[in-house]
């Protein structure tokens, strides 16, 4: 039985360390001889081979109809040339997600994001016509670790971000 589609606009508002604790952790540019600490990136990659690539986006909108998760590592995504981009999110805990806990962040280009092991992630989207991103993860990543719930099908939803 296919549900019926219900649309949902989230309000994408400017990330910060403490609104998206719950999800992992934003990196800002530190002084190059700050030691290693809580600011920097807490990974977890000793499940397999890191890899850490960048990935040419073309646009693709904002809306999403899906919403992804890893369970074996972090995975690390900042975009190339300080362009500005969008990513939603929902705790790690559930599965699947609850939709009512997704939340959407405006990410500047002058940082990253961590996304602790297991957060569910839909992403990342971005309203230039294209976006370079480093992501950090591990080589089988997409292969081997990649539980996805499909919100049309499970909830009836899908999602726009919209704002910032």
């Amino acid at each position: 039985m296919t549900l019926p589609l219900t649309f949902h606009q989230l309000t994408a508002q400017l990330i910060t360390p403490a609104a998206f604790a719950p999800f992992g952790q934003v990196i800002f540019p530190s002084a190059d001889e700050a030691p290693f600490g809580p600011q920097d990136a807490q990974l977890r990659l000793d499940a397999g081979i890191p890899r850490f690539y960048i990935m040419m986006l073309a646009v693709k909108g904002t809306r999403f109809r899906t919403i992804t998760r890893h369970q074996r590592c972090t995975q690390c995504l900042g975009a190339l040339e300080g362009k500005d981009w969008l990513m939603a999110v929902a705790p790690p805990e559930e599965a699947p997600p609850n939709p009512q806990d997704i939340r959407a962040f405006h990410i500047p280009g002058n940082c990253f994001i961590k996304l602790e092991v297991g957060t569910w992630h839909a992403g990342p989207y971005f309203r230039h016509p294209a976006v370079s991103f480093y992501n950090l993860e591990l080589s089988d990543t997409n292969i081997t670790d990649h539980q996805t719930c499909n919100l049309a099908k499970e909830f009836g939803l899908e999602f726009e971000i919209v704002g910032e």
